[in-house]
């Protein structure tokens, strides 16, 4: 080629340039590694109402707290057949009231013309003690009455939130109203022996640290279901609440610490505004925070323990359904198979979270739906 020629032609490659197309995953996507183990009805779900949107950990709580529907997305939760009542009342708590919820079935009478008795669920709900409300779990409480018929009345916490209400307010609140539950026995005609409590995410935290705290006060409790419950907040996260990947004993917190629902990000967020920066110094208490380091584990009501295949929360969930075992308590521990954190709310798309509530029923019947 001559020097005319080659001075027309130029650079060679930029005369052979391509468009070119750059893809950039969508906001909060699902890490393509974990696409594929989770269940694939939750995948489509997930990208037709998740991907793309700001988690609510990602906007200021100020800006949520302002219009929390501006953020909140479906969930995909089963609306639940009607019962007999529905009420509301205030629970004194040390400084103030919250409001509780009241599923009840229809009162039946014996013959020898006295109520039946009747047993009694309490529910509290997740949320990363920061998110949630009574609205979080009605569905699920309305199921429970429904479908146990007469034999059991249901009670869902409003407790108090962080920021606004840090550590240890939710544990208090908690405790005050399983205690109000039974100072209402003759109001709702419930039989203290035939008492259970439950809770999804930091609500399974509540009900674990209000197992221990029944026990230790001598009150009778026939099962407690920990759905997906945080145990340990202490060894996955620095004294300032940031994420510590190289030191968490929990290799599902290394394996989904991307993964939606509940990234790592998030439980550091609530980490950071439920215990505060840094979080309070070590004490005798610390179990009421990460209860898997609670020092007796004996004698603690029968626990019905799920954990999810795809979330962080798994392996701590585990090890903590293990102590109990070692400790001579009845467990059963079921994983659930390519389900995220969030399955248990999602009945209505996923035949696991089906499955899940009947198993839950079940158990209900069986521990506290008995006749008297």
């Amino acid at each position: 080629m001559s020097a005319a020629d080659q001075e027309r032609v130029g650079d060679r490659s930029l005369h052979d340039l391509k468009p070119v197309t750059i893809e950039q995953p969508l906001l909060n996507s699902i890490p393509p590694g974990l696409v594929h183990q989770l269940d694939p009805i939750y995948v489509d779900h997930y990208n037709r109402y998740n991907v793309g949107r700001l988690h609510t950990h990602q906007v200021p709580i100020e800006d949520f707290r302002a219009n929390p529907a501006k953020y909140l997305i479906a969930y995909g939760r089963a609306s639940a057949p009607d019962i007999y009542k529905i009420t509301e009342q205030k629970c004194p708590v040390k400084g103030g009231e919250i409001k509780i919820r009241i599923f009840e079935p229809k009162l039946v009478i014996r013959g020898d013309g006295k109520p039946k008795k009747r047993g009694a669920y309490i529910n509290f709900h997740g949320g990363g003690w920061v998110f949630g409300d009574l609205n979080s779990d009605h569905h699920s409480c309305k199921r429970i009455v429904h479908d146990l018929g007469e034999g059991v009345v249901a009670f869902d916490v409003d407790y108090r939130l962080a920021p606004e209400n840090r550590h240890p307010t939710a544990i208090e609140d908690c405790w005050a109203a399983f205690q109000w539950v039974r100072s209402k026995a003759e109001e709702f005609n419930l039989d203290t022996n035939r008492m259970a409590i439950g809770g999804t995410s930091a609500g399974g935290h509540l009900a674990i640290v209000v197992a221990h705290l029944c026990r230790d006060n001598g009150f009778p409790l026939s099962l407690q279901i920990l759905t997906v419950p945080v145990t340990d907040m202490h060894s996955s996260f620095t004294p300032d609440g940031e994420f510590d990947r190289e030191n968490t004993p929990y290799e599902s917190y290394r394996e989904m610490e991307f993964t939606a629902p509940l990234p790592a990000e998030r439980m550091s967020y609530f980490h950071k505004h439920w215990l505060g920066v840094p979080r309070p110094e070590k004490s005798e208490d610390d179990w009421k925070i990460s209860p898997i380091f609670a020092p007796n584990f004996a004698n603690l009501a029968p626990a019905l323990v799920w954990t999810a295949e795809i979330d962080p929360l798994r392996d701590e969930g585990e090890a903590y359904a293990d102590k109990l075992r070692n400790a001579g308590v009845q467990v059963e521990l079921i994983r659930v198979r390519g389900a995220p954190h969030i399955f248990g709310g999602l009945d209505d798309i996923l035949e696991s979270a089906r499955r899940y509530r009947e198993k839950c029923i079940e158990e209900l019947r069986k521990s506290i739906g008995g006749s008297s």
